[in-house]
């Protein structure tokens, strides 16, 4: 919301007011307009045009919803995404759909129909919605006016039976909900935090829900020293990318887990209770890339243990096997040679074997995939992968076809 304070205003109140009149019959007529021109016509062609009409912070207002809902068509469901509200931080940090889903649907199965649950730090009520749709009891606690006000508009737009309150997270009587989920702030002025000391509510905050039965979203780079002991840390990925952590205590932890892999859409999911501990073996026939969320939880060692295999070294994240074996929690490549890393060398490879399309991987080396691939000067017509990493203290480059 662009609007700037009169004196004895604060930017806060000016914001709220004008996301108000953005909710009236008005502002609701002026919004579809920016909505359903957004991508079909100039911006600013459009501002011209409809601030004829409006005030210019409304239409500004009404622009900023439309280019954000028109982003958040990747992250939430498009038939949501059209009707919400959004803040540019909120949206930042705001949970993906599936993610949401999977986090609702494992709190009411433990929980039970009904349950009430504190959403605090509910942000723009991305959660809120799903915990709400799943058949929770939820409360969201919001302590940004802006955002609570979104939060509310949104639980509005998608009809869900959820309540919103614009409060400090930090005094809410957690004795009247059998759990609480919390997202704390994880960006600043200059972005993202990823010092977990640094989240809004502090580290403190967080160590106090976790003596208790809570969720808590952390940034999937937490590390795992920062974990308190007795809780459950769960890796997400979706499609590959890893999206978040979250960590599970008191009755919403599963016996006897310390860390979760979890893979959406799928949901398969793979704990430290699945890992036989590390082995470290030749490069064999094929070589297996485990996911995001995998290597997260440090669970690259159970991943190998799918394939029949173990690692090429004991600190990177591949794993080599002999056979070829189809699981969910990593990519499969055959081997098809092995070469030392020298580039002059590679370079007469590309073109003895005609490639044109390489695709170069590494990890655990000091080499730039895109400077890689222009040295080599692929020119011909087939397609190869080049995996660079360090097999016996030596930099190798593994040429592989991806199963």
């Amino acid at each position: 919301m662009s609007a700037s304070p009169r004196p004895g205003e604060r930017l806060t109140d000016v914001q709220t007011a004008t996301f108000d009149a953005l909710r009236s019959a008005a502002g609701a007529a002026l919004l579809a307009q920016a909505t359903a021109a957004h991508g079909r016509e100039d911006e600013f062609a459009l501002g011209t045009r409809l601030r004829r009409d409006h005030e210019p912070d409304l239409v500004a207002a009404a622009l900023t919803q439309a280019r954000l809902r028109a982003r958040a068509a990747d992250k939430f469901d498009p038939a949501d995404a059209e009707r919400m509200f959004f803040t540019v931080d909120g949206y930042e940090q705001a949970t993906r759909v599936a993610v949401a889903r999977h986090r609702a649907s494992r709190l009411a199965a433990t929980l039970g129909a009904g349950a009430a649950v504190a959403d605090l730090c509910c942000g723009i009520g991305g959660d809120l919605v799903e915990l709400a749709r799943a058949g929770l009891t939820v409360t969201g606690v919001e302590a940004d006016e802006l955002t609570a006000a979104v939060a509310a508009a949104n639980v509005a737009a998608l009809e869900v039976d959820a309540r919103v309150v614009h409060g400090d997270a930090t005094t809410v009587d957690r004795a009247a909900y059998a759990a609480v989920v919390c997202d704390p702030a994880r960006r600043g002025g200059r972005g993202r935090v990823f010092d977990p000391d640094a989240y809004r509510p502090p580290w403190s905050f967080v160590l106090s829900l976790l003596a208790e039965t809570a969720c808590v979203k952390v940034a999937p780079g937490l590390p795992h020293e920062r974990i308190p002991a007795g809780v459950e840390a769960e890796w997400v990925s979706e499609r590959g990318e890893v999206k978040e952590a979250a960590l599970w205590s008191g009755g919403l932890a599963r016996d006897g887990v310390e860390r979760r892999a979890t893979l959406l859409p799928s949901g398969a999911t793979l704990t430290d209770r699945d890992d036989p501990g590390p082995s470290v073996r030749p490069l064999g026939g094929y070589l297996y890339e485990p996911d995001g969320a995998v290597i997260r939880a440090g669970l690259v060692t159970a991943a190998a243990a799918l394939v029949g295999g173990g690692l090429l070294d004991p600190s990177i994240a591949y794993v080599t096997a002999d056979a070829a074996v189809g699981t969910p929690f990593a990519r499969g490549y055959r081997v098809v040679d092995t070469l030392p890393y020298d580039v002059k060398a590679l370079r007469r490879y590309v073109r003895a074997q005609d490639i044109g399309v390489l695709t170069v991987k590494k990890r655990g080396v000091g080499v730039e995939p895109e400077r890689l691939r222009a040295a080599v000067r692929p020119r011909g017509e087939r397609a190869a992968t080049f995996v660079v990493t360090r097999i016996a203290g030596a930099a190798t480059v593994i040429v592989a076809d991806p199963l």
